[in-house]
């Protein structure tokens, strides 16, 4: 069988089983979404949200890019924070890299070309800013895991210095912006930092290594 009809097939056997548990569950979704989650990460493959925190649907919004970057230009995830801020009310934005990152480490080979060079302009400026830090690491796989980790503290940053955000602060709603990485070495999440409506974003630390 062709390798896209399993996924069909896939999709009615995950139908069935929602259903068999409990019977009015797609009625239910039809009703409209009350996530508390904005979840912004990488769009590698192996990187499942909300497989990976055992969310039902309804339960996070999401936006993936290559690098779980963060551009002022970039009208899709700023239209993707401003309804989940501003409509949606989320509580929780969380960013999140991980091990590996195919993005982080052509940032740090280059040889990219076209559009992935141009997107990977911003991960570049974070290698520049960070270059002593990434450099004093002992091999390619740890300057790959710190830059993904001081990558999360800058795109949080970023994030925390947009327009939606910087309102929500101001208006004193519940926000918290956290910043974390995904370890598919043994599946687990790591907490590298938080931001609220209190932090001072010009005295952020570079984040502990969690990614040893």
């Amino acid at each position: 069988m062709r390798e896209y009809k399993q996924l069909l097939l896939a999709n009615k056997a995950w139908a069935t089983e929602l259903l068999e548990e409990k019977t009015d569950f797609f009625q239910r979704q039809t009703v409209g979404q009350k996530p508390d989650f904005l979840w912004i990460g990488c769009s590698d493959s192996r990187v499942t949200p909300e497989q990976m925190t055992m969310t039902p649907p309804g339960g996070m919004f999401l936006h993936r890019n290559i690098a779980n970057l963060v551009h002022d230009d970039d009208l899709n995830l700023l239209s993707v924070v401003q309804y989940a801020v501003d409509v949606l009310k989320v509580r929780h934005v969380i960013l999140c890299g991980h091990h590996g990152c195919g993005g982080v480490l052509a940032t740090l080979e280059g040889g990219t070309q076209g559009a992935v060079d141009q997107w990977l302009g911003n991960a570049r400026d974070v290698l520049h800013r960070h270059r002593d830090e990434i450099d004093a690491q002992p091999d390619q796989a740890s300057k790959v895991n710190r830059l993904v980790e001081v990558n999360v503290m800058e795109q949080l940053r970023h994030l925390a210095r947009l327009d939606t955000i910087q309102k929500a602060f101001a208006e004193k709603r519940e926000l918290w912006l956290h910043g974390w990485v995904y370890d598919m070495r043994d599946g687990h999440i790591k907490t590298l930092l938080e931001i609220d409506a209190d932090t001072d974003l010009d005295a952020l630390a570079r984040p502990d290594k969690v990614l040893v």
